[in-house]
């Protein structure tokens, strides 16, 4: 365990994913910690755009911090120089594997972005390279700081609606990353058109290297029916399209989850304006229904009655666990476990769960689920 109220040496690596700022954010003014390096890694194609969210300025923004990180062309060189307590990665997905066995092998804690990893095999790399350095490996969710999906938890727990037996999950409106007019956590509104051609040369729309709305969009989903429904399902069967990007990754993604008594479908799309439903989740029961729409939580309880039987609000978050950085910290000194959300079994399921999807999508086949 770390000494409590001791500052932490804190390190970026990899710019690619918008919701590094908000990692950054979080731990620069936690008041425990100092951004000290940065450095990007290589993209399969150069960007071609500096705008909000872009990698580029993703990395300008964490080097304007007060006191200058450092900034390396190599992330190797980074950690050769740099002696870190914690590193932040938030690579292209396909390079997950390859960043922590090296933050690993440094013998820094590490905390990445959601999905943990997009295939099983660099899961377990990851999770074999944190066990042997005996450093911690934290997967950050925003849908973990939502107080609403908290309490869904607990109400589904304590029995509320009875015997869960379907989970919906969808995820938008969206026009995908870097669409004129979308936000993301820890940036401002996108702005100035982007092209097509801009578009395309960012990884997110790169299939080999982890782009595409089946591994940013149905993770969420996935990662809430590990936790809610438990058990790993028995099979996916998938769909998966480009409809309206630029590149070669999918826009579009449905993933239907059979458990033995119960299923999950989790959507996600680039291209839609408007859902004309609730994202959720949606949860449906024996004895009831629990639908979350934005900080809303409505229960049903009598069939065929539109009017919600109660409406909650969330539960609120910790006192000192209620971000990313206070919760990594609090893991490290107190030694008690993360939330489930963000730790190891949880990750490796969500991660099951869309390589499953994946094959099931290219295959066009009901896939089993590996662990």
């Amino acid at each position: 365990m770390a000494a409590p109220g001791r500052r932490y040496r804190v390190g970026v690596i990899g710019f690619a994913h918008m919701h590094v700022n908000e990692l950054v954010e979080r731990f620069a003014t936690s008041g425990r910690a100092d951004i000290v390096a940065c450095a990007d890694t290589v993209p399969r194609t150069p960007s071609l755009t500096a705008v909000e969210g872009s990698r580029r300025a993703n990395l300008a923004r964490a080097l304007a911090l007060p006191g200058g990180p450092t900034a390396y062309d190599d992330w190797r060189a980074l950690l050769a120089h740099e002696r870190l307590d914690i590193a932040i990665f938030c690579p292209e997905i396909s390079q997950h594997g390859d960043v922590a066995e090296a933050i690993a092998r440094h013998g820094a804690h590490m905390l990445t972005e959601k999905p943990m990893a997009g295939s099983m095999a660099d899961a377990r790399r990851m999770e074999d390279a944190a066990r042997a350095a005996g450093v911690a490996l934290a997967t950050n969710w925003p849908i973990t700081w939502r107080p609403a999906i908290r309490r869904v938890k607990a109400l589904l727990d304590a029995g509320t609606i009875g015997t869960v037996f379907q989970m919906k999950w969808r995820n938008g409106p969206s026009l995908g990353p870097l669409a004129h007019g979308s936000t993301h956590p820890g940036a401002t509104v996108v702005s100035g058109l982007v092209s097509d051609a801009e578009k395309a040369a960012e990884w997110w729309h790169q299939a080999d290297v982890g782009g595409g709305a089946l591994l940013d969009y149905c993770c969420y989903g996935a990662c809430l029916a590990a936790w809610f429904l438990g058990a790993a399902p028995l099979s996916v069967q998938a769909m998966a399209a480009n409809l309206m990007s630029p590149g070669d990754a999918v826009d579009n993604a449905t993933l239907l989850l059979h458990y033995p008594a119960a299923t999950a479908i989790l959507e996600a799309s680039w291209t839609t304006f408007h859902n004309g439903v609730a994202n959720g989740p949606v949860i449906l029961g024996t004895h009831g229904a629990i639908v979350v729409d934005g900080a809303d939580i409505l229960i049903y309880r009598e069939r065929g009655v539109a009017t919600p039987t109660e409406v909650l609000q969330g539960e609120a978050l910790p006192a000192g666990r209620g971000n990313i950085a206070e919760e990594f910290i609090h893991h490290l000194e107190s030694g008690e476990p993360l939330h489930p959300t963000l730790d190891l079994p949880l990750n490796l399921a969500a991660v099951a769960i869309l390589e499953a999807g994946i094959r099931a999508a290219a295959r066009d086949t009901a896939e089993p689920v590996s662990s």
